[in-house]
């Protein structure tokens, strides 16, 4: 049985009323990670609902209620049931799940390679993590991220060409590598096959 999206349990395990307060917190933190998870913008949000970039930016925000038609203007929008949108965060698993066949995980495609993004979206986070089919002779070259940024790169499949700045190594599978990419570098099949990594994004904090 599904719970009530606008209830929460007590220390006796009885069922309490969810605060306005609360309810508005849980809105804005599902409206924002909805948005996120499908790679919108809030100009697309908009577009999609009907209700205004400045009002939706509130709401993420925590700073307007709004009202139960804009609401579900909101959730028609993402697909899903009014309750689902003000869910408790305890109906809601604690398990995140990317699907394989899901392409707004797919973060490029191209006749180079093909990335796929393996952490959740809509979260703030340090750290990034990516599955790259490099197919044969292609290369992914990158401008230099932050200051102190690194990564860490595991070969599944294939073999690979690995520069960081000046320096150069050589990859096969089963090996992995920790490098600078606060410098240009690039990865590069040196095969005829496809190559797959495991890619590991580190920013400093």
């Amino acid at each position: 049985m599904a719970a009530n999206p606008t209830k929460k349990t007590t220390g006796s395990g009885q069922p309490a009323e969810l605060s306005p307060d609360e309810i508005s917190g849980q809105l804005s933190q599902r409206v924002r990670a909805l948005r996120k998870e499908r790679g919108w913008s809030l100009d697309s949000l908009s577009a999609a609902c009907g209700v205004s970039r400045s009002m939706l930016s509130q709401i993420e925000r925590g700073e307007a209620n709004p009202t139960l038609a804009v609401t579900v203007r909101i959730s028609q929008a993402f697909g899903i049931a009014l309750g689902d949108l003000v869910e408790a965060p305890l109906s809601t698993s604690s398990i995140e799940v990317i699907r394989a066949e899901d392409r707004t995980f797919h973060y490029r495609s191209d006749t180079e390679c093909r990335i796929r993004t393996l952490s959740p979206l809509h979260l703030e986070k340090d750290v990034e993590f990516y599955e790259v089919l490099l197919y044969g002779g292609g290369k992914l070259k990158s401008a230099p991220h932050f200051k102190g940024t690194r990564e860490f790169l595991t070969v599944e499949k294939g073999k690979i060409q690995l520069d960081s700045g000046e320096d150069t190594t050589l990859l096969g599978p089963g090996d992995s590598a920790s490098y600078r990419v606060d410098v240009p570098h690039t990865i590069i099949n040196t095969g005829r096959g496809e190559a797959v990594l495991f890619l590991v994004v580190i920013y400093q904090n």
